[in-house]
């Protein structure tokens, strides 16, 4: 927590509040339906929620943009983004039952009215959004035909619209057919060994 609160000082009472409840909610329900590793879990301000605002050091969303979350496992990154941003709609999906039951049970105890959380594959959402985060779940190729026509055709934000992704290791062979591709090392933010090889990669669509 309190790398947290250095790296991101204008948050308000309650989103400390809020970040501050994640450990003893994850801890609570990974009890009950295993979403995190038991290591992670004593990690979990390192690994899962500043990893997951490691998107927000690549770019601020605006009031009123949607962002999907793929694969959002427990609610990783869609969560703690939707925590740092409360005016910002977030979309969280997954194709496990159990795991979406988790992130609305954290989101209701939370108090986020920002989040929507569905067992649904990316192929079959019929709606469109200004960005798509997620967090690792298959290789750049799949992802990218899993989502692709699934973002708006008007940008807002100084980057065009599309892809936010968080990835580790050397991804030169992965992306090599995604020229526009453009790689942030989480380690210019965040001095934790975790991310020395920890990226976002953002890739326009």
């Amino acid at each position: 927590m309190d790398e947290i609160l250095k790296q991101f000082p204008k948050l308000t009472e309650n989103q400390r509040i809020q970040l501050e409840k994640l450990q003893f909610l994850y801890e609570d329900w990974n009890a009950k339906i295993n979403v995190i590793s038991r290591k992670d879990i004593d990690e979990l301000y390192t690994r899962h929620v500043l990893h997951s605002l490691g998107i927000a050091k690549i770019l601020e969303f605006k009031p009123s943009s949607k962002i999907m979350d793929v694969g959002t496992g427990g609610g990783f990154p869609g969560i703690p983004l939707a925590i740092l941003f409360p005016e910002v709609e977030f979309y969280l999906i997954d194709v496990i039952a159990k795991k979406i039951k988790v992130v609305n049970e954290v989101a209701l105890a939370l108090g986020l009215k920002n989040v929507k959380a569905e067992q649904m594959r990316a192929e079959n959402v019929q709606s469109d959004f200004d960005f798509i985060v997620s967090r690792a779940v298959t290789n750049m190729p799949d992802f990218v035909a899993w989502v692709k026509g699934k973002t708006k055709k008007t940008s807002n934000h100084e980057l065009k619209n599309g892809i936010l992704y968080l990835k580790g290791g050397d991804l030169t062979d992965e992306l090599k057919n995604f020229p526009k591709a453009r790689q942030y090392n989480l380690s210019d933010y965040f001095s934790d060994e975790f991310f020395e090889t920890k990226k976002v990669v953002y890739l326009p669509l």
